[in-house]
């Protein structure tokens, strides 16, 4: 399936120091640096294209575009893969609801999450993977597992005994009783009939009356949610024997935590013998009036919308960056305006001859970066940037300032 159309970054000043990448993993509740390396293996989990492209999702992926920017920058490449949940039930239930084919829906909404994400200038995967296309990975990843004595069959459903991986919960650090609540909440079936143990997850669903089915080794049916983004991961990040993981990021926003990445995590390490990742990495959620901003709830606020309406992509950008990627955080049309204010000034003072110096306040953007991505910090280094110029500070070149934003943090200006 095709991405989006790629995103030019510029150099930024060769004599800038990296320090290396730190970042909160999930697995242990620490903040632990990347270990350097010329290549990374990242993936980011996608959407079920039913409802592109929200706050919530914009916040998720501008999370793992700052940690490719940055690793890029560094001098290392970044092999970033992304898969789009094509086939689910959200979906099938939206179209029906909608009266529209579940196909139709599904194009639409992809077509306006690439769009989406042009204006926001996120740079696109190397490879961007349905689940329907993902099929052949996904009967064969099952036939493995199967192999491996870790799939059984409840009424031609397959599912994955999730206890095959010895360390199981290892990365969500959840207690029985709240596995069973979330995993309940979402998309699984703890208290389904048949099951070896109540958070098994589906891998195969045998195809059910009025719905799509494709053809497999184990009858007509679609996959699972958590196994497709396995199979995607471990085929199209094409993992290196010498590493002690398969990739080096697993990410997404923190409601995937658990189940989706416990799960994952845990197909492939029955599957590999080897961690998923090494790193797991995870972005707070979005809210509105007090409440998180879900489909559920119907109190999303869409980025195509607010583009529409004539508000700046770059400042959506900024005011999504202000507040840090792990922190769940409301939305306010107030934020957003603050954040088109602060970048007009900034604009105005990019344009000025004289402009206040700029290489102490690009190695302070590499270093807040490095540490977390603290955005928090680079903002307000900026704003104080801003303050200094306008006061008829100078000594400082536009030029470079202009390329690490855009580099560094997505804002072209």
């Amino acid at each position: 399936m095709k991405s989006w159309n790629e995103v030019q970054t510029p150099s930024i000043d060769s004599s800038i120091s990296f320090p290396p990448l730190s970042l909160t993993n999930s697995a242990s509740g620490k903040k632990e640096p990347i270990k350097r390396k010329p290549l990374y293996r990242m993936y980011v989990c996608g959407i079920t294209p039913y409802d592109a492209t929200h706050l919530g999702h914009a916040a998720t992926y501008l999370t793992f575009d700052l940690i490719n920017r940055y690793l890029t920058a560094s001098g290392s490449e970044v092999r970033y893969v992304q898969n789009i949940t094509d086939i689910d039930d959200p979906l099938l239930e939206r179209a029906n609801r909608d009266g529209v084919d579940w196909t139709d829906l599904a194009h639409q909404q992809i077509d306006l999450f690439r769009s989406d994400m042009i204006n926001l200038r996120v740079i696109p995967p190397a490879h961007y993977i349905g689940a329907v296309d993902a099929i052949p990975l996904v009967t064969d990843a099952i036939e493995k597992l199967s192999s491996k004595d870790s799939i059984y069959s409840v009424d031609q459903d397959l599912y994955f005994k999730v206890h095959a991986d010895v360390q199981f919960g290892q990365r969500s650090h959840l207690s029985q009783d709240k596995m069973m609540e979330i995993f309940a909440e979402r998309g699984g079936d703890p208290t389904r009939v048949g099951k070896i143990d109540p958070l098994d997850c589906l891998v195969w669903m045998s195809q059910r009356p009025n719905e799509p089915g494709w053809p497999s080794p184990f009858g007509m049916g679609r996959p699972g949610w958590h196994i497709e983004c396995t199979a995607i991961a471990i085929k199209y990040l094409e993992p290196s024997p010498s590493e002690d993981s398969l990739i080096d990021i697993q990410g997404g926003g923190s409601d995937l935590i658990f189940p989706h990445h416990e799960m994952c995590a845990a197909q492939a390490q029955v599957l590999s013998g080897k961690p998923l990742a090494s790193t797991y990495v995870h972005a707070g959620m979005i809210g509105l009036d007090g409440e998180k901003m879900s489909k559920s709830k119907g109190n999303l606020v869409f980025v195509s919308k607010l583009v529409a309406a004539g508000r700046d992509p770059m400042a959506i950008r900024w005011a999504l960056m202000k507040d840090h990627y792990r922190q769940d955080r409301m939305w306010t049309d107030e934020l957003l305006v603050v954040a088109e204010s602060e970048i007009s000034a900034l604009r105005l003072c990019l344009a000025q001859t004289d402009v206040a110096p700029t290489k102490d306040l690009i190695e302070m953007i590499v270093d807040a970066l490095s540490d977390d991505l603290n955005t928090q910090a680079v903002i307000t280094g900026l704003n104080t940037w801003v303050e200094r110029t306008q006061s008829g500070d100078a000594g400082g070149d536009a030029k470079s300032l202009v390329a690490a934003l855009d580099a560094l943090l997505g804002i072209k200006l």
